[in-house]
């Protein structure tokens, strides 16, 4: 029989496409994966891929003996993740992927508290707002903020997301407060270009849903850098909460036109259907779950005061 360790690592290359990128899954380096493959190959009597500079491809044999290799990791693996789930303390490398603002908002600050409680744990964390492929990259779970989870990932609800209409003070003293979402267009609106549909925002009010024509003097791809503009004055911005609770709180933010509510977003932890969720992503996932509460921490408890109308002359000063 052979080595199940070789096995396992030229599963773990074809997965990956490539020598490298399996090496960095699994904390070792190149040559010894290399190594690992040549001596397969040696013990089989076979290649089973052949190599290139730049590119690496499987021999008709190694097709064969990849698409068994495979099984027998994943069955490999389901057994310790058995044992991991009853028993075992988390261990191990956890690959997190998480969007830009919420990542390094709320999930990239939670970390130190994580470690201290399992210290066995290490953490690989990426943040971007790019499309990732969870299988291709590796990753043991994806926070991503969304309206449509992908359907074929398991994806947990961490909290929702609430967004409001928001501005400085300042702002609204100078152009006015909008009453109704058709006064939108007088106003210097800032998009945020990930949003889905671009030149418009998408509210459920008293009248049903509506999309409201907007436009503005800058397009913005992270909430977080959007609220910074904002925050300087400079337009009115549909933001989550996340990313402007405390400013709501202490005022430096104004919220107007609540009745209008912006078509539903959740926060989700997505990752592989497996029948046995390994240790260390089921404890990631209740740690967030615990550390954000069913009302998410960043909201206020109290409802926020909108700022009041002030004369339409303040408009024509502009």
């Amino acid at each position: 029989m052979q080595d199940l360790n070789l096995i396992a690592t030229f599963a773990r290359v074809v997965e990956a496409g490539s020598f490298a990128e399996a090496a960095r899954r699994m904390d070792t380096s190149r040559s010894a994966v290399s190594k690992a493959v040549a001596k397969l190959e040696v013990d089989l009597g076979a290649r089973l891929l052949n190599r290139s500079t730049r590119h690496l491809s499987l021999t008709e044999v190694g097709s064969a003996f990849a698409e068994h290799s495979v099984r027998i990791l994943e069955e490999a693996e389901h057994a310790e993740q058995v044992v991991t789930s009853l028993h075992a303390e988390p261990r191990g490398m956890l690959r997190i992927c998480a969007s830009v603002a919420f990542g390094t908002l709320h999930v990239a600050p939670a970390l130190a508290d994580f470690l201290a409680r399992y210290p066995e744990i290490r953490i690989d964390l990426t943040i971007t707002d790019r499309p990732v492929d969870i299988v291709e990259e590796g990753y043991d779970v994806i926070i991503r903020v969304t309206g449509e989870p992908n359907l074929n990932l398991i994806a947990r609800k961490l909290a929702p997301v609430r967004r409001k209409l928001v501005a400085t003070p300042d702002y609204f003293l100078r152009r006015g407060v909008p009453l109704t979402p058709s006064d939108l267009v007088k106003h210097n609106c800032l998009d945020y270009t990930l949003s889905g549909e671009q030149g418009y925002w998408r509210f459920k009010g008293p009248e049903g849903e509506i999309a409201v024509p907007v436009s503005g003097t800058l397009r913005i791809n992270d909430d977080d850098a959007l609220s910074q503009a904002v925050l300087g004055g400079l337009g009115i911005a549909l933001l989550p909460t996340f990313t402007i609770g405390k400013e709501l709180q202490n005022g430096h933010l104004q919220a107007v036109l609540s009745e209008y509510i912006p078509v539903e977003r959740y926060v989700y932890a997505c990752y592989l259907p497996n029948r046995y969720l390994p240790a260390k992503v089921r404890s990631f996932i209740d740690f967030l779950l615990a550390r954000i509460g069913k009302e998410p921490y960043w909201d206020s408890p109290s409802a926020q005061p909108e700022p009041k109308n002030h004369s339409s002359d303040s408009m024509k000063h502009e």
